[in-house]
């Protein structure tokens, strides 16, 4: 009785931490979220921001916060919880701590949808915003298809080893072919694509905010759902076979919110890598690795992530920009390399 109690006892204190940490992570966001209104080639002081916020600035102050600066924020803070939730259900589907949606070549399916449509066009004006999220989500999904096909074993099933390799292989063939593509590109649009390549926040207007939501509000709760399902996977095949799980159609359930939530982010904000590594890893040891905990944690280090390296982008060499995905990179390449050297060991 005594041992139960105490057991109890544990999980309540590890809950609280969980919690309390969760609430660090959000307010780590909405200071960054401060800090990022005021940041700009044109300067807005704190006092002007919370003026403009109920109503009391002046036109110009009112057109740079609502309409540059408060959707890109949002977007930012959106793609990075997107990206970091999908590659945690890619980490707990495959048990390979490498997965991650750029890494496998789910982002680049999605920028080569994009790229496709857009290439089409006379102008990417002309592309209805709204279809984009759904055309990354195509490209997304019939990369991970082949990428999937291409992995399984009939008596292995999947192995990560396996999985990494095939997806980083995807990944090259179909950075080959966006390559070709750029060639038949105007020059208008090849500019466009070569911002979209280097990952930046380019979809900073309110009607990408409303494209990118409506996935995210349907596919976290889906996700958050699944937790236990995710939690048994991780105990392995046969352990989740024995608790009564059916693991192939969780799978595929699973991995099409992570091509969903991957291929909306992309669409509106480029190939932005890492993230989706980072974010799972860091959330992990944060608070464990019981997903009812892991999911929202990597989606507020993922948002808190993006919000910073777009706001760093935009700073460090005013009046240029340096595209969040590149600031990303900076940070998540030395990280990859860490952590498939450990790996190794």
């Amino acid at each position: 009785m005594s041992h139960n109690s105490f057991l109890t006892a544990s999980q309540q204190k590890a809950r609280k931490k969980n919690f309390f940490i969760l609430s660090i992570l959000v307010v780590l966001i909405v200071i960054t979220f401060v800090i990022s209104m005021n940041t700009g080639v044109i300067k807005l002081t704190p006092m002007e921001v919370i003026r403009t916020l109920f109503g009391q600035g002046d036109a110009q102050q009112q057109l740079i916060l609502y309409e540059f600066r408060l959707p890109r924020i949002i977007i930012a803070v959106l793609v990075g919880m997107g990206l970091a939730v999908s590659g945690a259900i890619l980490q707990g589907i495959s048990k390979n701590a490498l997965a991650d949606p750029g890494i496998l070549g789910i982002n680049a399916g999605a920028g080569l949808a994009v790229m496709l449509f857009i290439s089409f066009f006379p102008a990417t004006t002309a592309a209805p915003v709204y279809l984009l999220p759904v055309l990354a989500f195509v490209g997304a999904g019939f990369t991970a298809i082949v990428i999937y096909t291409l992995s399984y074993k009939r008596h292995e099933g999947i192995t990560p080893m396996r999985l990494l390799l095939t997806g980083i292989a995807v990944a090259a063939g179909i950075s080959s072919a966006m390559i070709v593509l750029t060639l038949r590109l105007s020059p208008e649009n090849y500019q466009f694509v070569a911002t979209w390549l280097a990952g930046s926040i380019w979809g900073s207007n309110w009607k990408f905010v409303f494209s990118l939501l409506p996935w995210l509000l349907i596919l976290f709760p889906f996700v958050y759902a699944k937790s236990r399902v995710l939690n048994i996977l991780n105990l392995g095949d046969l352990t989740a076979v024995g608790l009564g799980a059916s693991i192939e159609k969780e799978r595929r359930w699973l991995l099409a919110a992570s091509v969903g939530l991957a291929g909306a982010s992309v669409s509106v904000s480029g190939g932005i890598g890492f993230v989706g590594l980072i974010g799972p890893h860091l959330a992990r040891q944060l608070v464990g690795a019981k997903h009812q905990f892991l999911l929202p944690a990597s989606a507020l280090v993922g948002g808190l992530l993006v919000l910073m390296a777009d706001t760093i982008g935009r700073s460090i060499l005013e009046p240029s920009e340096i595209p969040a995905g590149i600031v990303v990179a900076v940070l998540g390449a030395p990280y990859f390399l860490y952590l498939l050297a450990r790996i190794k060991e």
